[in-house]
């Protein structure tokens, strides 16, 4: 009677043991995109219509942004460039106008836990991004792109400031 009484003891004692299960937490913080900020030639906030980013190599899988001033723009976590084709009034085929950036810079993988695995984070060297026109050439509506922050930790400010 004693030996089962200590052996249900015991058992008890090792239940609480167990781990918890693996499951990253939805507000750990993950590989942070790109904040780009958009401004008019007079230095305002300005909200952009009808803009979709589509990146190098896809159609399907188009970003489309309206009535918006900032933009969050995810970047490629297994090459040290991006490049999306930054498509304006994409709903009118009349009056498109594409440009293209090219976003170069270096990653870093941190280990955020065993349920997140890593994290990247990116850091713009002296020539962070290339501007170009779009196929046929049709003048580009950015007229600057502006680096604000070379270091992209996180998603509380603004990494580039495009004017247009």
């Amino acid at each position: 009677m004693k030996k089962t009484i200590a052996l249900l003891l015991l058992l008890a004692f090792t239940l609480p043991g167990c781990e918890k299960d693996d499951i990253c937490d939805p507000s750990t913080v993950t590989t942070p995109r790109l904040i780009i900020d958009f401004y008019n030639v007079s230095n305002t906030l300005k909200s952009v219509t009808n803009l979709a980013l589509i990146a190098e190599g896809q159609e399907q899988d188009t970003l489309k942004f309206n009535g918006v001033s900032r933009i969050e723009v995810p970047l490629r976590t297994t090459i040290d460039s991006t490049t999306y084709r930054f498509v304006m009034n994409y709903n009118n085929p009349d009056i498109i106008n594409e440009d293209v950036l090219e976003f170069k810079y270096t990653r870093t993988q941190i280990f955020v836990s065993r349920a997140c695995g890593f994290k990247t984070l990116f850091v713009f060297g002296a020539n962070p991004y290339t501007l170009t026109d779009s196929e046929p050439a049709d003048s580009t509506y950015i007229k600057s792109v502006t680096l604000l922050q070379p270091f992209i930790l996180n998603e509380d400010d603004a990494h580039l400031k495009i004017t247009f």
